[in-house]
């Protein structure tokens, strides 16, 4: 893409094991990254076949600017979403921008379905399908382990892999990336399951030399300085998210006990920097990035009844997870938390879905919705155990229950009860936001349900009261969604998105070799989101469909409880704001 009037699409077909390579001028209107992907997605989806389906399209692409400036780092998963049936989207970081970048793919398109479990090896030389057999239901760790044994490669690589969960296609699942990052959100591990698609290592060794170094150097160092010398993203660094415990805590945000409260009692024990200060083993970064927002915890687990045996284990944390498998569920030990973070890890599933579902089977069993005799251990808010039992049997599909819960909240309620409070938005799990208007309908107008989609959360934070105007609020919340695209279509990581400014990104692009005008950027990001919209509307998605559990309504946020029928109006005027823009080309 770099210096390039075209794209280059790797086409792979899973049941045939064929690939082709496309060069396609047509989409370097779409920037990049979550742009490509969108136009892509479009273009191979099957809207009258399940998600599911093994026909339809997985889809990883790279940014614009990736890797070649500092933070911008990530990469884009694209697909129909098992969780919710439509709009998939999620990214991941790590070493898999660079070793796209190297591959020499801008984007890679799989169909179809092996017909035994394989993994792949993706480089410059092309594709090589291997035998996954004896990895299918293997551990995390071991897996990983054979796989770097048997692919010993020096070139800039990346591997990518599911775990039992997406095997059984739990519609939360994830793909797991160079061990601490991931494809969270949507359910993108059930997809490579549906493939019979274990894992994918990428690899390559191509350079792309910039054109003009001094101008471009100058400018890297000055994004750089920012990043590393500014107090921008300094406090990614320093505690890291896990920062936002108190902060909302505070603010009387923080989803608590399925939300039945906004604040944790416990919520010291689990700060920030609690976690840093005591159970922080070490901060890495991803490749391309100087910050270092990557926080490892680090716990002790008995393995042995007699003699003292123990093993330490290191596992990643921020503050969704410490959200979702902490404050949700009642759970007020920071080693308690690691270990069911690490659990989740194992079996590769979501972590927020997977907090948010057993804290909604958790409030079921205790309203008598459901017995024992379906959760099989006695799920308790504050016991952690049983949680780790559950986990396991979500991915597993121990019994009828934990496959309706792995589904998701919305489904698991439609078919127990319980649906005015299982907190999920448009069928995707909350995140650990609630702070008012911006956060709930923003999540829900997002095209992938997603509060990395808009900051309507952050414009809560900017009001003094509940007193809004539905349609200005509306405006708002479009404008968001509008520039994430833009931002997505480079693929930096959002935590930077105090650094890359218009002027800075238009900066960027000239220093290689493309004047691009505000005017230009904004038609870009405008036709990212007409292609979502369009897909979207071809798998029967529609705003006005969108119902609100009432526990949103129930349990306070920022400025006390919102209004549902404000909600629903804010709802309905974004609505009438996107009527026709599916059309822009």
């Amino acid at each position: 893409m770099l210096y390039s009037k075209a794209v280059r699409v790797l086409y792979i077909d899973m049941k045939s094991q064929s690939t082709r390579v496309v060069d396609r001028e047509d989409l370097k209107k779409y920037i990049g990254g979550v742009g490509i992907g969108s136009k892509l997605l479009e273009e191979n989806i099957h809207p009258d076949r399940p998600p599911l389906d093994p026909d339809q399209p997985m889809i990883l692409t790279l940014g614009a600017l990736s890797v070649i400036f500092p933070v911008i780092t990530k990469a884009v998963g694209m697909f129909i979403s098992p969780l919710t049936g439509e709009f998939g989207e999620c990214y991941a970081a790590a070493r898999l921008s660079l070793a796209m970048l190297a591959s020499g793919y801008d984007a890679i398109v799989m169909t179809g379905k092996a017909d035994k479990p394989v993994y792949l090896t993706i480089s410059n030389d092309g594709v090589t399908f291997h035998d996954a057999r004896p990895l299918w239901g293997s551990e995390k760790s071991n897996m990983e382990r054979i796989l770097y044994e048997n692919e010993k490669e020096q070139r800039p690589n990346s591997m990518m892999h599911i775990g039992v969960a997406g095997e059984n296609m739990v519609s939360y699942a994830c793909v797991t990336v160079d061990r601490f990052r991931h494809f969270g959100r949507m359910g993108m591990g059930a997809v490579f399951g549906s493939k019979h698609l274990k894992a994918i290592r990428v690899v390559g060794d191509r350079s792309v030399p910039i054109q003009k170094f001094p101008a471009y150097f100058k400018l890297y160092r000055e994004l750089y300085d920012i990043c590393t010398k500014t107090g921008v993203m300094s406090k990614y660094h320093d505690q890291g998210t896990p920062i936002n415990v108190l902060n909302l805590n505070s603010l009387s945000a923080l989803p608590t006990l399925n939300l039945r409260q906004s604040t944790f009692e416990h919520a010291e024990k689990v700060s920030g920097e609690v976690f840093a200060r005591h159970h922080m083993a070490r901060k890495i970064s991803c490749a391309g990035c100087p910050v270092g927002c990557i926080h490892i915890g680090q716990f002790k687990r008995e393995f042995a009844e007699k003699g003292f045996e123990y093993e330490t284990i290191n596992v990643a944390y921020d503050y969704e997870l410490i959200f979702a498998l902490g404050t949700f569920l009642g759970l007020s030990e920071p080693t308690e938390i690691l270990e069911l973070i690490e659990e989740v890890e194992v079996v590769g599933m979501d972590a927020m879905s997977s907090g948010v579902v057993l804290g909604w089977a958790t409030e079921a069993l205790e309203t008598g919705l459901i017995s024992q005799e379906e959760t099989i251990v006695p799920l308790k808010f504050g016991s952690y155990k049983e949680y780790l039992t559950a986990v396991n049997y979500i991915a597993t599909g121990k019994n009828e229950f934990y496959i309706n819960l792995a589904r998701g909240v919305r489904h698991a309620s439609s078919v127990y009860g319980g649906e005015d409070f299982a907190c999920h938005i448009a069928g995707n799990e909350m995140t650990g936001y609630h702070t008012g208007y911006g956060s709930l309908v923003g999540i829900a107008v997002a095209a992938r349900h997603s509060h990395l989609c808009n900051a309507g959360y952050s414009l809560d934070q900017k009001l003094t009261s509940n007193d809004v105007d539905p349609d200005d609020f509306a405006e708002k919340l479009l404008n968001e969604e509008i520039e994430r695209c833009l931002l997505n279509s480079l693929t930096l990581c959002l935590f930077s998105r105090g650094v890359y400014n218009r002027e800075k990104i238009r900066a960027c692009f000239a220093a290689v070799g493309e004047d691009l005008t505000d005017e230009d950027l904004t038609a870009a990001a405008r036709r990212i989101y007409a292609s979502k919209l369009r897909v979207k509307k071809m798998l029967g998605f529609d705003l006005k469909d969108i119902k609100f559990p009432k526990r949103f309504f129930e349990t306070p946020a920022i400025h006390g409880k919102l209004d549902e029928s404000v909600a629903y109006e804010i709802l309905m005027k974004y609505r009438e704001k996107i009527q026709g823009l599916e059309m822009e080309q």
